[in-house]
């Protein structure tokens, strides 16, 4: 069993644990429940509630007893009875299936439609009956008063197959190209159908005539949602005889009031992903809405200090995998949902409701737990980023299950990151103990009376800072400025008076450009701080410095800043200009002293070709970035880099050769120097040849 908690909401995930395989006989079994303690803690609540790949739809029948699920592969459905807590039978279909439905209080009659146009009907026996309606479905609903089956799909018409006749009727035409979804209000039999417009079609199947028509796809857009497309239906349910809940594509769900053409409420998931099923839960007024990634519970109507809050969050709940379908079992706080896995999900919810009568246990079993509270999910792992396992080189286990991703960071087991961190820093207990007692010690130092005391880095900015907060002290307005916030009391900017990495570079070149009479004030600014680092060393604790008013030469200095700050920046441009002329002189002299200098490379045949081990080394080498290969080569002494005229680098290379090539070179020079001891000259024999004789 494993518990979340969001919003104060305790989640009881009742199929996160291990499985035993199939193809175990029952001695292995029990052997493995013996040793694996987290077999023998699991809690089964039904047998072999999964599917061999994937789960599709699921639903609970009427009665309650009877939980029915389809999924592949092979194309199937199972019927699992609650009292027996087992599986009841299973039967294999010909077709994956779209959707179903059961039409008796038990499994006795149950109607697929499957993604090959073809309608199947079984009984308590088995397999019943088959037809096939004209364009390929994609949902159906059962009018009980008048036993009809009306079915939406790929087409403008809504077709209708009466089940007490046994033939099809006319169909209804819409004035969609297609329809997506539809549903029956079973207060007053009212028919909608959601299409690929982004429209709800409402109609009468008494007059079987259009009664009302809903733009969705315009309600949907509001300020705060980003869409890419055109809004289509996705998901349609009624609650009560007046309220009704549409899904679109883009992840909004809209509440209407049928005697109004204006949503209630717009609730948006925040993904993107089309909604694919919606829940009511009518005893706390909630919503349950579910896209393939998260299912979200929220409050309709939410009443704080007589103020109505809409759409308030109630809790959410974030499966591993992909979700394909969601059932509520009725009166109770128990959610199935079909998952893109083999095992399908079973969560409990206590404050949605009681546990169902044939799981009575789990009341007294979460009593329990939350008297003894155990550890949460993530008590056992550390969070760490990506920058972390740099740190402490474990980027190669990325992938792996050793590491689970989660949002911008990995999970990983604590005791493997205490085990790392040892070997990667041996003294890190002795740096952390220095550290401990060190806050020690400046805690005890701020019990003492506060002296005014300069941070380590960034001096002169404190100073300042501290100069100003003097001046609005001494100012008329002194209640009024009192109220706005200090820099230096500040804990969001107390980083920048402690970390060097937020130094002030005053030597920069934006820094003198923007701050061109900083350099008067600060000088006397840097003359203070002198005397106040004498101070300190002179005397461990400092005195409050007397307020004095501020002298004839500061205010005029003051006063003539505008007329000084032209001047100012156009003497740091010149004094810039100045030293980046010096910076190019030197650099030209430095690369005329290189292109001088002559170098010579010697090019030897041969070396270029290597043996195949080598190019596969080589083509290894070069899936690396260039800054890995550079670095290689210069630890093998074949690279040398050095400047040009321009600015740019030369790049010498020399290739290195295989033990191979170097042993066929020997090879080929002992062979020649043998040959040239074995040659025997040919000049002592000359042949004269008369004239006009013919050359043998």
């Amino acid at each position: 069993m494993q518990v979340s908690n969001l919003n104060e909401v305790k989640i009881y995930s009742l199929s996160c644990g291990k499985s035993l395989p199939e193809w175990l006989s029952d001695r292995k079994k029990r052997a493995l429940q013996k040793k694996d303690v987290d077999i023998r803690r699991r809690i089964e609540l039904i047998q072999d509630f999964e599917m061999p790949t994937v789960s599709t739809t699921i639903k609970v029948s009427k009665d309650g007893q009877y939980i029915l699920a389809t999924g592949t592969y092979k194309p199937r459905v199972r019927c699992y009875d609650t009292y027996q807590l087992s599986l009841k039978f299973e039967r294999c279909l010909d077709s994956d299936v779209v959707t179903f439905d059961i039409l008796s209080d038990d499994y006795s009659k149950i109607v697929f439609l499957h993604n090959d146009r073809y309608i199947e009907f079984h009984s308590q026996s088995g397999f019943y009956y088959k037809t096939r309606i004209p364009k390929f479905g994609r949902d159906f609903s059962y009018h009980y008063p008048s036993c009809d089956l009306y079915f939406v799909g790929a087409s403008s018409e809504v077709y209708r197959l009466n089940l007490e006749q046994g033939r099809y009727l006319n169909p209804l035409q819409t004035d969609s190209a297609e329809n997506n979804v539809c549903d029956i209000n079973p207060m007053h039999g009212l028919f909608a159908t959601g299409t690929i417009e982004g429209r709800v079609e409402c109609w009468d199947p008494r007059t079987r005539n259009r009664v009302g028509l809903l733009d969705c796809a315009l309600s949907s857009v509001t300020a705060d949602t980003e869409i890419d497309s055109l809004p289509t239906i996705s998901a349609l349910k009624f609650n009560g005889a007046l309220n009704m809940a549409v899904g679109t594509s883009t992840g909004q769900v809209l509440l209407y009031d049928l005697r109004s053409s204006n949503p209630l409420l717009v609730k948006d998931h925040q993904y993107g992903l089309a909604i694919k099923s919606i829940q009511f839960q009518n005893s706390l007024d909630l919503v349950l809405s579910a896209d393939s990634r998260i299912i979200k519970m929220w409050n309709k109507d939410t009443f704080i200090f007589l103020f109505i809050l809409q759409g308030k969050i109630f809790t959410s709940l974030e499966p591993e995998h992909d979700i394909n379908d969601v059932c509520l079992y009725p009166d109770s706080g128990m959610l199935l949902t079909a998952n893109e896995t083999p095992k399908m999900g079973i969560y409990y919810i206590p404050v949605l409701g009681p546990a169902p009568r044939w799981c009575s246990f789990l009341d007294n079993l979460t009593e329990e737990l939350e008297e003894n509270p155990e550890s949460t999910v993530y008590d056992d792992y550390k969070f760490v980023t990506r920058k972390d396992l740099d740190n402490l080189g474990l980027t190669h286990l990325i992938g792996s299950p050793l590491l689970r991703a989660y949002m911008h960071g990995f999970f990983m087991d604590i005791r493997l990151y205490h085990k790392v961190k040892l070997m990667v820093n041996p003294f890190a207990y002795e740096e952390y103990r220095k550290d401990r007692i060190r806050q020690k010690i400046e805690e005890t130092r701020a019990q003492r009376v506060k002296l005014k005391k300069l941070p380590k880095v960034n001096k002169e900015l404190a100073l300042k800072l501290i100069e100003e907060e003097e001046e609005k002290q001494r100012s008329v307005w002194k209640k009024k400025l009192k109220k706005l916030p200090n820099i230096l009391t500040d804990d969001r900017f107390k980083v920048m008076f402690e970390n060097p990495d937020f130094q002030v570079d005053e030597q920069s070149e934006e820094f003198r450009l923007l701050n061109p009479l900083v350099s008067k004030i600060s000088e006397k600014r840097k003359k203070k701080l002198k005397l106040l680092e004498q101070q300190e060393f002179l005397e461990q604790e400092e005195e409050e410095e007397p307020e004095g008013k501020p002298s004839d030469a500061e205010s005029s200095e003051t006063s003539d800043d505008e007329k000084d700050w032209v001047e100012e920046v156009r003497k740091q441009r010149k004094l810039l200009r100045q030293e980046e002329k010096l910076r190019w002189q030197e650099r030209f002299k430095e690369d005329q002293q290189t292109v001088l200098k002559p170098q010579f490379f010697e090019i030897k045949a041969g070396e270029e070709f290597r043996s195949f081990k080598d190019s596969a080394k080589k083509q290894k080498l070069m899936k690396k970035p260039l800054e890995d290969r550079l670095q290689f080569e210069a630890k093998l002494g074949t690279l040398n880099v050095s400047d040009t005229t321009v600015g740019s680098k030369q790049l010498t290379f020399t290739l290195k050769r295989s033990e191979q090539q170097k042993k066929q070179q020997e090879a080929e020079k002992q062979h020649r120097q043998e040959r040239k001891r074995l040659r025997r000259s040919a000049g002592h024999l000359k042949t004269q040849r008369r004239r006009g004789q013919p050359f043998h």
